[in-house]
C-alpha cells in the first residue's frame, strides 16, 4: 500500500531452543518452533529477495492436498509460481526508531508459512514484527523439522559438525481416513496450533530479552540485534481460515495476546465450552462467498456486551482472497480455481489490512494514525458489509 512506513525484510527460524541451557536440537516435529519473521529493516543494495515458495517439496505438498499428481503438478506450479519473490529483503539488518508491537500469524488448512506475504509484509511495513508460524500438526500441505542422526548415520558421515549431525524430515498434509470423524482430528490440531503460536511468542520473548536461542536454519541474519526491539505489552494474533480458529484458541490459552483478527475463520474445530472463556477483543473479517449460517452462528457465540467483537464482510471476495495465490494467477485460472472473486484482489486485501491496522491501534493502544481507517471496522465502505451477508436465525445462535 502507499502507506508503508518501513522497508522490510524476512528471515526464518526453525527448531529454536535455549542453547544456554544446553538443550539439544529438536528430536521431533513437536520440539522447537518454525516461523518466518517479517520486520522493518535498513535499506540495502546487496540483499536478495526471498523465494515465495522455498523449495519443490512445498509444491509436492500442495499437490497432495489438492489430490493431483505430484510430477505433473510440480511442473505446473513451478511454471506458474516458481519465479516469484516476495517484496522484502532476505536477512537484511533490523532497523526501527521505536519498539515494535508483535503479531503471531497462523496459516490456513493446506497452506504454509510463506503464503500470506501480502498480509504479513504490509503489517511489518507499518512497524510490526510479524512471526508467520508453519504448523506441524499435519494441517500444512508440507513442512519439515530436523532430527539427530542415528548412530549408523553418524558413523557413515564424513563431517562431525553440529549442522551435519541433523537430518531434515518432511511432513505432509494428513487427509481424513475412510470413515474417520473429522472433529476429533481438527480439535486436536487446533489445540496444537495454538500451542505452536504460543511457543513462537515465547521464542520472540527470549530473543527480545537477550536470551540466546539456537536457529538450525542457515541464515545470515543476526537475530541478537532484535534484543529489546519488541513491545511485549502489545501482542496480537492474526490468522486465516483454520488459522482464524487458531487465533481464538490461542487467545483463550494465552492472555499475552491482547486481541485477535480472524480472517474468514473456519469455526468447526473449536470446542463449544471455549467461547465464554475468551476475554480479548476479536475482529472477524469475512469473505462474501465462503461463510454459511452454522459458521456465522458460532462466531456470534463470541458476541459480548462488554468486550468488543466486530465483524465485516468484503464484497466480491472468496475464501482464497486472503492468501497470495489470488494475486499470482490470471483471471480465468484464478476464477476457475476459486482463487479470485469479483473484486480486484489488491483492493480487497487493502481493505482487510487497513481495517486490521485500525483494530490493532484501538486495542493495542498504538500511537499511530491507523485510526483514520476506523470506519472500516464498522463496514463503512461501498465494498464492505457491516456484519455478514449470511442470514442466521436468532434461534441458531
Amino acid at each position: 500500500t502507499e502507506q508503508r512506513r518501513y522497508t522490510l525484510s524476512v528471515f526464518s527460524m526453525g527448531n529454536t531452543c535455549s542453547n544456554h541451557l544446553g538443550i539439544p536440537p529438536a528430536k521431533g516435529p513437536n520440539a522447537g518452533s518454525f516461523f518466518r519473521i517479517y520486520y522493518p529493516c535498513q535499506e540495502t543494495e546487496k540483499a536478495e529477495r526471498p523465494d515465495w515458495v522455498p523449495c519443490k517439496e512445498y509444491f509436492n505438498g500442495l499437490a497432495d492436498f489438492m489430490k493431483i499428481n505430484r510430477t505433473l503438478s510440480e511442473k505446473i506450479f513451478n511454471y506458474l509460481f516458481g519465479s516469484f519473490k516476495i517484496p522484502a529483503f532476505l536477512d537484511a539488518p533490523f532497523k526501527s526508531n521505536e519498539k515494535c508491537p508483535v503479531i503471531i500469524f497462523s496459516h490456513g488448512l493446506g497452506a504454509f508459512r510463506t503464503l500470506y506475504s501480502a498480509v504479513c509484509a504490509e503489517l511489518a511495513s507499518q512497524g510490526f514484527i510479524v512471526a508467520s508460524v508453519e504448523h506441524r500438526d499435519q494441517s500444512a500441505s508440507a513442512t519439515y523439522y530436523y532430527r539427530e542422526k542415528t548412530e549408523s548415520e553418524r558413523a557413515s558421515a564424513t563431517s562431525a559438525s553440529a549442522q551435519d549431525n541433523l537430518v531434515q524430515e518432511w511432513m505432509y498434509y494428513r487427509s481424513l481416513k475412510h470413515g474417520e470423524s473429522e472433529f476429533p482430528l481438527r480439535n486436536k490440531q487446533v489445540k496444537q496450533r495454538a500451542d505452536e503460536c504460543i511457543l513462537a511468542l515465547d521464542t520472540l520473548i527470549k530473543i527480545n530479552s537477550g536470551i540466546p536461542v539456537q536457529n538450525v536454519l542457515k541464515t545470515q541474519f543476526d537475530w541478537t540485534t532484535l534484543e529489546n526491539s519488541m513491545d511485549m505489552c502489545r501482542i496480537a494474533a492474526v490468522g486465516h481460515s483454520f488459522g482464524g480458529a487458531t487465533v481464538i484458541e490461542a487467545l483463550c490459552k494465552e492472555v499475552k495476546f491482547k486481541c485477535g483478527i480472524a480472517l474468514d475463520a473456519w469455526m468447526f474445530p473449536l470446542d463449544d465450552e471455549l467461547f465464554p472463556r475468551v476475554k480479548q477483543p476479536i475482529f472477524f473479517i469475512n469473505s462474501e462467498k465462503f461463510q454459511w449460517a452454522g459458521n456465522i452462528s458460532r462466531m456470534r457465540k463470541l458476541d459480548s456486551a462488554v468486550i468488543q467483537r466486530k465483524m465485516i464482510t468484503i464484497r466480491g471476495t472468496v475464501h482464497q482472497s486472503f492468501p497470495d495465490f489470488t494475486f499470482l494467477t490470471g483471471n480465468w485460472i484464478g476464477k476457475l480455481m476459486k482463487l479470485k472473486g469479483e473484486i480486484d484482489p489488491e483492493l480487497a486485501i487493502d481493505l482487510s489490512n487497513k481495517a486490521t491496522l485500525a483494530f490493532l491501534q484501538r486495542h493495542l493502544g498504538l500511537e499511530k494514525n491507523f485510526n483514520r481507517w476506523d470506519p472500516l471496522i464498522d463496514g463503512q465502505d461501498e465494498n464492505l458489509i457491516q456484519g455478514t451477508n449470511v442470514r442466521v436465525l436468532q434461534s441458531a445462535i
